[in-house]
């Protein structure tokens, strides 16, 4: 296959995640965004700045270099791209990106706290609690807010020594969650349980303010029956 056409393939990939997300009640006006890498190819496609949901084309995605840097004349990208970009670069078996805003777990980062891992629900998806990041400072915010961004997500998973497969998605605290996967559809699959399971963690904590976390022997039962060599969720 040549590059137009993988390049073409990648553009319908990510205009279709990208409409998954409001169908999903993530995304509300033109509050997300999903991107796709291809590392040999040298390429990331993701969804213009601003652009309606309702008149976006799969023509519209934008292309560019692993830096971010337009490849051809057009729409302007999405302005969370220099945040993909560095979740890229340091997460190499990443190769799907999604921003939303979805209510649920914006709650969490507006509060600053982790999302706990109260349930099986959760276990099947996240192996522990989805952690929130730190503020940005001052001088982050100023000086290359998207890129910051970038840089304290990877900064709490290095901090925590965290898998990002693991834990395919974090809330930054006062913004809201990103989430990947190592295909699209998982990504967006990935986003839609995380703001199921935090509206489930802020209910479990109404109706009973002290409940426990799950046991780690059952989150690691519900987590590795899905993921991993030992994995039998499913069918082959």
């Amino acid at each position: 296959m040549n590059r137009e056409a993988i390049i073409q393939g990648m553009k319908e990939r990510v205009f279709a995640a990208n409409l998954a997300l409001p169908e999903a009640g993530l995304v509300k006006l033109t509050w997300g965004n999903a991107s796709e890498i291809n590392r040999e190819l040298g390429v990331i496609v993701i969804k213009p700045s601003g652009v309606p949901y309702k008149t976006m084309k799969a023509a519209d995605m934008v292309v560019t270099d692993l830096a971010g840097n337009l490849l051809a004349e057009g729409l302007n990208s999405s302005s969370d791209l220099p945040t993909h970009v560095v979740l890229y670069q340091h997460f190499e078996k990443v190769n799907a990106v999604i921003h939303t805003h979805s209510k649920h777990a914006v709650m969490w980062a507006q509060a600053g706290r982790d999302i706990p891992a109260y349930g099986t629900t959760h276990a099947d998806t996240f192996y522990g609690a989805v952690p929130c990041t730190r503020q940005l400072t001052v001088a982050e915010v100023e000086r290359a807010y998207e890129m910051e961004t970038g840089k304290v997500i990877v900064e709490t998973f290095n901090d925590r020594q965290l898998d990002p497969l693991a834990i395919p998605a974090v809330i930054v605290r006062g913004h809201g969650p990103f989430t990947w996967g190592e295909t699209l559809a998982k990504a967006v699959d990935n986003s839609i349980v995380l703001d199921e399971v935090a509206e489930m963690a802020y209910m479990n904590e109404i109706i009973q303010p002290h409940c426990e976390t799950i046991p780690q022997y059952l989150l690691d039962k519900h987590y590795f029956r899905k993921h991993g060599p030992g994995a039998y969720y499913g069918q082959k």
